[in-house]
This record gives structure tokens, sequence and C-alpha cells, in this order.
């Protein structure tokens, strides 16, 4: 029986998870596959009860199980800790590395009924389906870094080596492949040295998919073309730190980050997040949008276990909800049916019946 390792984490985590594991329960009810689902602590949870981000039971079952479905980590209560103690660092990079997830796969697509939401123009943002794959596992966020105190100085240091470009480079070919075939390569090659080997190897790759159209683009300019004219993108590919800060400004193409799943790979096996933080501001009031964490679900039922058909049934239903005119808050506009965390899930296993 295949095993998915439940990490609900901080804040609103606590709240999102139960309503994705609700939906995959629901669409595997008369699945041939069944699920084996195990909860473990992560994150500042983790450390309040363990005194450790990731216990050693937590990145075991992590690397036992063949899919882990996490919430969110960190918030304001574990802020004054050393970085790298901090549940962020020590618990996601650290799981990240540990498993090898070194490809972040975020899907961008706005749903029809959605197109008010989006901060951005209708005719900007109705044609959006794009997918940013990012790089996890290397560039500044894993590299050397340390501070002097007399004068005080700080450092961070990038580093790429080819078969980390290569190996994250190719897969964002193979998707363009299966999409739209057209690859756009994010970096800072007349700035960044990292960038420019990046850009060589990435050349180097295309040879091998002439059936894909290349093009390269700063990053300062590819966070203008984000919001001036999003639907030129069908494939993104970058560095850890672009694709981090990138595909938060993507998020808002769709109408709110709390609509953007999120699968961190490494082959068949991964882990699948929504892309939104803990927001402990909301968390524990059945404020928080969970669809991203249903979409993230569904995510998993296609990439991990090759179950499409249950996943787009999973996304159907989202889709149903919404063309209902159900919001949670986030999305609200006036007009809207306004639910909790916990009716929202109860609307997409509805919908998921129908």
């Amino acid at each position: 029986m295949p095993k998915i390792a439940v990490l609900p984490g901080d804040g609103i985590g606590q709240e999102i998870v139960p309503e994705a594991l609700k939906v995959l329960k629901a669409v595997t009810a008369d699945s041939p596959v069944s699920f084996e689902y195990q909860e473990y602590w992560v994150g500042g949870t983790a450390i309040d009860k363990t005194g450790k981000a990731l216990p050693d039971e937590t990145l075991k079952g992590c690397k036992e199980a063949d899919a882990i479905l996490l919430g969110a980590v960190g918030g304001p209560k574990w802020d004054h800790l050393p970085a790298s103690e901090r549940p962020e660092t020590a618990s996601l990079l650290s799981i990240r590395k540990e498993l090898e997830f070194y490809a972040n796969i975020r899907p961008v697509k706005m749903s029809a009924s959605l197109i008010d939401s989006s901060t951005l123009k209708k005719e900007v943002v109705e044609k959006v389906d794009l997918i940013v794959i990012r790089e996890l596992t290397g560039g500044l966020y894993f590299g050397k870094k340390g501070r002097t105190e007399e004068p005080l100085s700080a450092y961070d240091v990038m580093t790429y080596s080819a078969p980390e470009i290569e190996r994250i480079v190719r897969l964002a070919f193979q998707t363009a492949q299966q999409r739209r075939k057209k690859l756009c390569s994010v970096d800072k090659a007349n700035v960044l040295e990292t960038s420019r080997v990046w850009r060589e190897i990435t050349n180097k790759i295309a040879k091998e998919f002439p059936d894909v159209e290349l093009t390269h683009m700063y990053v300062d300019n590819a966070a203008m073309q984000l919001v001036r004219n999003p639907a030129q993108f069908d494939v993104i590919v970058t560095e850890n730190m672009f694709g981090d800060i990138l595909t938060d400004l993507a998020s808002m193409l769709g109408g709110s980050i709390g609509m953007l799943s999120s699968a961190s790979m490494n082959g068949k096996k991964g882990m699948y997040e929504p892309a939104h933080g803990s927001a402990p501001d909301i968390a524990g009031k059945n404020l928080a949008n969970p669809l991203a964490t249903i979409l993230s679900a569904a995510l998993m039922l296609r990439l991990t276990f090759g179950l499409e058909k249950e996943a787009q049934k999973i996304e159907t239903a989202v889709i149903k909800v919404l063309d209902q005119g159900y919001r949670t808050a986030d999305l609200a506009r006036s007009g809207d049916k306004v639910l909790g965390t916990r009716e929202m899930g109860d609307a997409v296993v509805a919908a998921l019946e129908k």
C-alpha cells in the first residue's frame, strides 16, 4: 500500500491539510489504489514538541513514504532563533536537501470564474497557462554564508554545478515538449557568472530538444513581463532565488496565492505543498483557503502515483465550486458566497460526487 507522509506543520497548515486529506480520501474511495497516511510533526510545532524542527522520526517517515503532503512551516513565534534553527531552514530546506527534491513545479492557470479576482486587467490574465520550474537545492539558499562583526558585514555565496543545472533544465525541456513547446530560461547573465554558466549549459541542452523554442530573459525583465503579458509564457525555468520570487509574483495572476499548488520532485517521488506560508494571523479562525493544498494533492496523484483520472476529478471539482460562486475570504468580492476552510473542503467533496 503506497505511503503518504502527512506534515501539517504550523499556522494554517493544521487547517488546510485535513481538507486536502478529506478530498483525497473521497476521490480514491472507489479507486483500485488506497493509501496509508501517517502524520508527523515538522517546523515550529516540532520545535515546541521535540526541540527540533525536523525530528529524526519525521525525516525517516519522509524517506520511507512514496510522497509527502505538507501544509506550511514557520511563524513569528520562532523568529528569535538563529537562522539555521528556524523552521523554514531547519525543516523545509533540510527535507529538500536530504531527499534531493531538486525541482519545484508550480503551475499557474487562470480559472474563468476567478478573472475578476486578479489585480490585473481581464485581457492580461484570461489566457494565462504556464508552469514555473525552479531549481530547489542549489544557489544562495544552500551556499556558504556568514558574517563578520567589526565592521559588520555578511555574505551569501551562490554556487551552481553543471550537473545541477543540466538536470533541472532537461526536466524543463521535457515539460515544454508535453505542452506548447516553448521554454523561457530566466537568469541574470549580464551580471552573474553563475547565470552565464546557466545560459551556456541551457543552450547546449537545447540541441537535444529541437522541437522546443528556447528563449532567454533577464530576471528583472521576466518580472515585468509576467505582469505585462503573462500569456506569452509556457514553461519558465530558473534558479532557486529567482524562482522563489517569480512564483509568488505569478501566483497573483490567478487571483490569490491561496490558489497556487506546488510539487517538489526527485523523479517520481515528491513533496506537495501550497505555495503560501503559515499565515499565523488567521490561523485557527477557519478563514484559510485550502484550495492550493487540495490542488497540490491532485498534483501528487498525477505526478507520483499516475492517477490522472482522479487528479482531473479534483481539479474539475474545484472549478465547479468556484463556478458556483463559492469563495474563501482571500478571493471574495461583493456577491460571492463566502465559505470557511472546512466548508470549502466540504464543497469540493460534494462537487466530486456530482
